[in-house]
């Protein structure tokens, strides 16, 4: 095994000599037009990254260097433009993949901007199908993660070749040359081929705007990396000829011309008009004609007569297409190879919301409804799964991780609909043994060492098994296989430990033995037994009880969790509480009465801090916490049923 010395100093690559300057080009096409060029001169690469380590802030410098946008072009001067999704610019996170496209010089570049949290996997995995390199872009200061690991992996096993880009060396703690021996020895531990380890490398700075192969040669424009791409991406892996085949790997949807199948021409050639078979991932194969052809210049859908061998296209024709399924000119082209996607970890159940609020915000309220939703949803993202239950009412959504499906939740709030949701719940198998096996992560942790002791005694609760510990200065790197179920609501814990300082990701390690009971929830909830508005008289009496969740004012009814109790059971309480009036007192308007400013959660950190027997009540307008069965003696009879259940079994 390549084994790196003591001192590893990376070998400067061949100088990659300046190109004379890009001129504009326009973008705008009044009638279609063929896109005949040769394979060698089209580049397809997919930028990819840990989470806010300046992916797309650097795609928005290639489009801009590229000279794709006008320099009166609004797009020009606007940032992450390629984060077109609004929750993607307020979190600052990429959700979904996008494909983008420029010149440079002679040559047409397919840039795919890919996500960088180990939730949406899935648009990953998916689109290393179309692409044969990567920018492998790192923090100059945090060096590789723990997505950095996930994506990279995910890269050197679909072949692609790498380039890596050292981001952020401007930063005042940046330390550029410690963090190429990293990711040096991450390639090691991927077991990268020697092909892969001889990596190209520029060090960046994507918001300056500057790439450079030598630290002491600065460098004012990305140059350096566009030649790079041109000289050390291969040219596409396809064949010319007759015929076609096309991979789908991203779908879109235009209510004038239906699914639009996005994905590379692996073999010959497409023309619009054409007759052609889309062969399904169940064996059905179904016919009909090319009615769009599409590829990418900058951020824009060009419409073309013709599209040649390795360019990267949308196909409209075919109602019916999926994700991974094969488009060809005859079924016996027969279906390309599908890289598997990692499998679901988690489900919770969405519900019709029966509260006596329903319907007040949303206007998308029914089974129905929710239900066209959520397929509509996995018709283009493959990392979810869907299922109906014996209640009508209530749908099973199967996915990655917490934020993915939080995400999905937060999306359809905007749309207008309103959902009841429950909380995660870990996906067990059934080992060969006849053994429950549970899904288990692998953890990555950076935090403090003030908080080390504080940390490690919540992981041991949550059941981790500790496999690394590295001290840095006064950092500390934690490595660990916790289970999934064990990683539920321990994000929040980790910002209260640690003040907000730690660090957190995880990536899919494997399905193992059971690891034992793990406590839930520590604290109890304050139900509500009467519907009304919330008092401050009432109020004032139950925050000696626990932590409130409400205001005086909020709309509040029978079952709605008003706070947090101080102890382990759910206590009854009533919020509507109205100081009763005598000839000796007036009701006054609570005057004098301070209340504990209410705990308002957030989407994921109420899914975290709701039990097994509550729901999030989801509308364009409120977040509301409640139980799943609003009445109070019902609940109890259902929690008499299950224990007897339980204990017959």
């Amino acid at each position: 095994m390549d084994s790196r010395p003591a001192h590893w100093v990376p070998v400067r690559r061949k100088a990659l000599f300046p190109a004379p300057q890009v001129t504009q080009d326009t973008i705008l096409m009044t009638r279609p037009r063929a896109a005949a060029r040769p394979m060698q001169h089209i580049r397809n690469l997919a930028i990819i990254a840990h989470v806010d380590h300046g992916k797309t802030t650097l795609v928005d410098g290639l489009l801009k260097q590229s000279g794709t946008f006008r320099a009166n072009e609004a797009k020009a001067s606007e940032e992450r433009i390629m984060d077109s999704l609004d929750l993607e610019r307020e979190k600052g996170i990429t959700i979904r993949a996008k494909n983008a496209a420029f010149k440079y010089r002679d040559y047409h570049v397919n840039i795919v901007d890919t996500p960088g949290h180990a939730d949406f996997g899935g648009e990953v995995e998916r689109i290393m199908n179309m692409i044969d390199g990567v920018l492998l872009v790192v923090d100059a200061a945090e060096g590789p993660q723990a997505q950095t690991r996930f994506v990279l992996r995910k890269a050197l096993a679909a072949g692609a070749k790498p380039i890596v880009v050292i981001n952020k060396i401007d930063r005042e703690n940046a330390n550029p040359k410690k963090v190429l021996d990293q990711v040096f020895e991450l390639f090691l531990s991927l077991n990268a081929t020697d092909e892969q380890l001889d990596f190209p490398f520029l060090y960046c700075s994507a918001k300056a705007g500057f790439a450079q192969t030598d630290l002491a040669h600065p460098s004012r424009t990305l140059t350096p990396l566009f030649e790079a791409i041109v000289k050390h991406i291969p040219p596409p892996r396809a064949r010319a000829g007759d015929g076609f085949q096309v991979l789908v790997a991203n779908l879109d949807y235009s209510d004038y011309l239906g699914r639009i199948a996005f994905g590379k021409i692996v073999a010959g050639k497409v023309r619009t008009g054409a007759s052609a078979v889309c062969l399904h991932g169940d064996g059905r194969v179904t016919s009909g004609k090319i009615t769009m052809l599409y590829h990418f210049e900058g951020l824009k859908r060009i419409e073309v007569e013709e599209a040649h061998a390795g360019d990267i296209v949308g196909i409209t024709g075919f109602d019916d297409v999926c994700i991974g399924e094969t488009l060809a000119d005859k079924a016996e082209r027969g279906a390309l190879p599908y890289i598997p996607i990692d499998p679901p970890t988690i489900q919770m159940e969405f519900a019709v919301n029966d509260g006596p609020l329903a319907g007040q915000d949303g206007k998308l309220v029914t089974a129905r409804h929710l239900w066209e939703r959520l397929v509509r949803e996995i018709r283009t993202n493959v990392a979810l799964r869907i299922a109906q239950t014996d209640d009508p009412k209530v749908f099973n959504v199967k996915g990655r991780g917490e934020m993915q499906i939080a995400i999905l939740v937060e999306q359809m709030r905007r749309e207008g609909y309103e959902v009841l949701v429950s909380r995660p719940e870990v996906l067990w198998r059934q080992g060969p043994n006849g053994a429950l096996l549970e899904p288990i992560e692998k953890l990555f942790l950076e935090i403090p060492q003030d908080h080390l002791g504080a940390v490690m005694e919540n992981l041991a609760w949550r059941k981790a098994g500790i496999t690394a510990i590295h001290h840095h200065g006064r950092q500390v790197t934690i490595e660990a296989l916790i289970p999934m179920r064990g990683l539920i609501g321990f994000e929040t814990d980790l910002v209260n430990l640690t003040r907000g300082l730690g660090v957190l990701s995880h990536l899919f390690h494997e399905y193992g033995t059971d690891r034992g009971e793990i406590p839930a929830r520590k604290n109890g909830s304050l139900v509500s037994m009467e519907n009304g508005e919330a008092m401050a008289y009432a109020l004032n009496m139950i925050q000696e009880r626990g932590r409130l969740m409400v205001a005086p004012g909020d709309q509040i009814y029978k079952g709605m969790i008003v706070g947090e109790n101080a102890h382990d059971n759910d206590l009854p309480v009533n919020p509507c509480k109205a100081k009763k009036l005598t000839n000796m007192r007036s009701q006054g308007e609570g005057k004098g009465i301070q209340l504990t400013p209410p705990l308002r959660l957030s989407l994921d950190r109420a899914l975290e801090y709701i039990g097994s027997d509550e729901y999030v009540e989801a509308t364009p307008r409120h977040l509301r916490l409640r139980k799943k069965i609003l009445d109070e003696n019902q609940r109890k009879r259902a929690e008499q049923n299950r224990v007897f259940k339980i204990m017959a079994a």
